[in-house]
């Protein structure tokens, strides 16, 4: 027995320390660089990759403008510039030709929804104008209309007799993107839709107010504090 234990102490257990857990490794700086740039949809400042990759702002902008150089040197179909005031990779300019043509041809970019349903118009009722196919859709189709033009599944068909209005409808290369041999194999509208000989007489109605609307002298339009009170819920007919 201890002097210790004899005087009625004991000695207190010594503390348990918890192992220390190692810190992990930092990343490899360069590929963990390419790995991020690789996601970016806008330049990144050396500072954000900094932090995104766990390595000093100094080292991170060394190794950006290695890399840069060196997919310049090795002549690399893509490179890295510093724009507004980030880093990002960039398709090389010499090869604009063949990316556009890739884009254009629309091999692999999707249309947007606003496309798909514009050109579907386009396809059940050509031959037809610009402005009938805003009225269908009930929204401006310009830009739409011209994206469709350059991938090549529309085309101007000819002029409207009245209004002199370009008239669209689809293109062979339309016909072949879809797997279709003719325009006949197109399948048939959704019951729920309405007829169409329904919805060219409510287009031609709406335009026809429209343009009588639009004669009107502003002088002899009556103010709205004119309009006889009992029309507010009694007949409109």
């Amino acid at each position: 027995m201890t002097e210790s234990e004899q005087q009625g102490f004991t000695e207190p257990d010594e503390p348990v320390q918890n192992p220390v857990e190692p810190e992990p490794a930092p990343v490899e700086l360069r590929p963990a660089l390419e790995a991020v740039l690789m996601i970016a949809d806008e330049p990144l400042e050396h500072l954000v990759l900094a932090q995104a990759v766990g390595h000093p702002p100094a080292e991170v902008e060394l190794a950006l403008r290695d890399l840069a150089a060196e997919y310049t040197e090795q002549g690399r179909g893509f490179e890295l510039r510093e724009l507004a005031g980030g880093w990002r990779f960039y398709s090389r300019e010499e090869y604009a030709d063949v990316v556009a043509a890739f884009v254009l041809e629309g091999q692999q970019a999707k249309l947007s929804q606003a496309a798909l349903e514009t050109l579907a118009v386009v396809a059940y009722r050509q031959p037809i104008s610009r402005s009938r196919i805003s009225a269908i859709r009930g929204v401006n189709v310009d830009g739409v209309v011209r994206t469709l033009v350059t991938r090549g599944l529309i085309t101007e068909l000819g002029h409207d007799g009245e209004s002199g209005a370009i008239l669209y409808g689809t293109t062979n290369y339309f016909l072949e993107r879809m797997g279709l041999s003719s325009l006949d194999e197109l399948p048939e509208l959704a019951p729920m839709l309405p007829d169409l000989a329904d919805l060219d007489s409510e287009l031609e109605r709406v335009a026809q107010e429209t343009a009588e609307r639009e004669a009107v002298p502003e002088d002899q339009v009556p103010a709205v504090a004119d309009a006889p009170a009992a029309t507010e819920g009694g007949d409109r007919g």
